[in-house]
């Protein structure tokens, strides 16, 4: 599926998909607002990439955004692999007007923050986290992999950060294999992304995350934007609810460093500024 970015600086000018199942999801997006669910990836999507991921925040004009087009549609939710309240925490997203109803499913959705209680909801921890966080500072070293590289703790999972090092793609490459088999050892997998390898338990990604809560809000229109290698499985997601006769409409928030998200995407925008740009363009468009 090609794509092209096709968007302007006018917040009031909504782009065109380039593809004709992105410009039907759009469609029935505007057709049917009160039916259709927004969902959203938080790094590199609503927040730019920062060099520390603890000093990740929300572009400025995100909330406001969100804030204008949430009562004009069904649901807005945000995907991501951070815990739900750090993502809850950096995005600013609690105790906004306009996003009483809000859902965060963090950890791939494994964890689900509701606006409405303003609590998390989150299963037992997998083992094997707490085994690879034991294992890890060792294992880097003994593989020589210590140098530039560091570790982000994310409670249900641990992630390896290369963007540091000396050459960042190297090193990703070099410690994909041994990490993967790190992962397999504990029952884990390995999700890789912008120059971080994730060790996190199987069974949960942001496609069943987004089939599912599509499902439980009867959806007739879904809409999901996305930066990184995390988001392809909610882009199939997307393809799957089009199969069963729900339009949608596919953004990558895009970015030099992944490619394949802009190839599968229907349109295109310039990073978590071309988001928001996109946000204000549809709530102006429902009135």
């Amino acid at each position: 599926m090609g794509s092209h970015t096709d968007s302007t600086d006018s917040r009031d000018s909504l782009p065109t998909p380039a593809t004709p199942a992105g410009r039907d999801g759009l469609d029935a997006i505007l057709a049917r607002p009160g039916r259709a669910v927004l969902a959203f990836d938080f790094d590199g999507t609503l927040a730019p990439i920062v060099p520390d991921p603890d000093q990740a925040r929300a572009h400025p004009d995100a909330v406001p955004a969100l804030a204008a087009l949430a009562p004009k549609v069904a649901s807005v939710a945000v995907i991501t692999g951070r815990p739900a309240g750090v993502a809850v925490r950096y995005g600013g997203f609690a105790g906004v007007p306009g996003l009483e109803h809000l859902v965060v499913l963090g950890h791939y959705g494994a964890e689900r923050w509701d606006a409405v209680s303003g609590t998390v909801k989150a299963p037992a921890p997998h083992p094997g986290v707490a085994a690879v966080r034991a294992e890890l500072p060792g294992f880097l070293d003994r593989i020589g992999a210590w140098q530039g590289t560091w570790i982000e703790e994310k409670g249900r999972a641990v992630a390896v950060h290369t963007r540091r090092a000396t050459d960042p793609q190297a090193a990703f490459e070099a410690l994909r294999e041994p990490l993967t088999d790190l992962a397999t050892r504990h029952g884990l997998i390995v999700e890789p992304g912008r120059m971080v390898l994730e060790l996190r338990p199987p069974g949960m990604d942001k496609g069943v995350a987004l089939l599912e809560y599509a499902r439980e809000t009867g959806a007739e229109a879904v809409m999901y934007a996305g930066d990184d290698l995390g988001d392809l499985p909610a882009f199939a997601a997307v393809d799957k609810l089009r199969s069963d006769g729900v339009p949608g409409l596919l953004v990558c928030s895009g970015s030099s460093e992944v490619t394949e998200l802009a190839e599968r995407a229907d349109l295109v925008v310039d990073g978590p500024p071309g988001v928001v740009s996109l946000l204000y363009a549809l709530a102006a468009r429902l009135g």
